[in-house]
């Protein structure tokens, strides 16, 4: 049993936080961060214990009735490990921290894979995480990319791929802090940083991504275009993206014509927060011309790296040294079927 500390307990905090407290081999030591209001109130609600990241945190939160335990020194020394769900930039400067305290970290996607020298994604390279000090669990997007395209990769069918990403203009909660309306934002590089971000987990792949900016806040969407290694037909290819327990295959003549359809299913199914761990991808919309393939799925931003964080805890305390055990009890502990 490791103890597992989250610090930042903001949209993907929360969720990780959640996930550890369902776990039989992790537990969660404690939830740090600098907020007051109804989020941190929430964590309180739950019963987690509550550490203050700076002093004057400390202050504003026994203000506000909140028991706090200690800060995050005291947090660390009462951990094995730490995930940092903190804002961009925030997150690299408590590396330095976590260095010095010499206790094991994750962090996420927004920051450079030089900042932990390994990227992780659970399907892809769990076994090069096994008992290093630091890992980066990639992006939302990028966690797809190569989910999908690992798929392909085991399959001995990718060749390479192009893909074009319509991303979210922003979290759902925060839709009236900002966000875009009324027109669409291209990155002004091509490629737009997932397909070289992809590389820093899997060298091998010849990826190209391009994205746009787009107002609405419930997810991202992909279209790629993949070279196959030879000529294929779509049930090869869909077995190969069976292969997957993290790829659900949907179907856009059931209804499921939209983010926000799809998005409703997933409440339907009981999902805390209507969250999709998994990329839906369109079967029926998929088409295989020759050695061509196409195909289009959704990612939720808010839910697709939460299992991979879990699963990279385990590699980087070796309490589980095999990466499709870990993913199955993951999996189950989250409903992914």
């Amino acid at each position: 049993m490791k103890n597992v500390a989250v610090i930042g307990y903001g949209v993907i905090g929360k969720r990780v936080a959640d996930a550890i407290n369902l776990q039989e081999d992790m537990k969660l030591s404690g939830v740090c961060d600098i907020i007051t209001d109804w989020r941190i109130q929430n964590a309180v609600r739950k019963e987690y214990d509550i550490y203050a990241a700076t002093q004057e945190a400390e202050g504003k939160m026994k203000s506000e009735g909140i028991s706090v335990k200690g800060n995050l020194q005291e947090l660390l020394k009462k951990s094995d490990l730490v995930v940092d769900c903190t804002p961009k930039k925030i997150a690299a400067q408590n590396v330095a921290i976590y260095k010095e305290q010499n206790i094991k970290f994750i962090v996420q996607g927004g920051e450079k894979h030089e900042t932990t020298g390994h990227s992780f994604s659970a399907e892809n390279n769990y076994k090069s995480a096994l008992n290093l000090n630091a890992t980066r669990v990639v992006s939302c997007n990028t966690t797809s990319i190569l989910r999908t395209l690992t798929a392909l990769k085991r399959a001995d069918l990718l060749d390479y791929a192009r893909g074009t990403l319509l991303r979210r203009a922003t979290d759902p909660w925060e839709s009236h802090l900002g966000g875009i309306m009324n027109t669409m934002v291209p990155e002004k590089d091509i490629p737009s940083h997932q397909g070289p971000d992809a590389k820093s987990v899997d060298p091998e792949l010849d990826v190209i991504t391009a994205a746009v900016k787009v107002p609405e806040t419930l997810s991202h969407m992909h279209y790629w275009n993949v070279k196959l290694k030879k000529k294929a037909n779509k049930e090869e290819v869909l077995k190969a993206f069976k292969t997957s327990s993290r790829i659900k295959l949907i179907q856009y003549d059931q209804g499921l014509v939209s983010n926000n359809t799809i998005k409703e299913m997933f409440l339907d199914m009981g999902r805390p927060w209507g969250d999709m761990y998994e990329v839906a991808l369109w079967e029926d919309m998929l088409k295989v011309q020759g050695d061509e393939l196409f195909y289009a799925y959704v990612v939720d931003n808010q839910a697709i790296v939460i299992p991979e964080t879990i699963d990279a805890i385990r590699a980087l305390t070796g309490i589980e040294m095999d990466g499709a055990k870990s993913i199955t009890r993951t999996n189950k502990t989250l409903g992914i079927n």
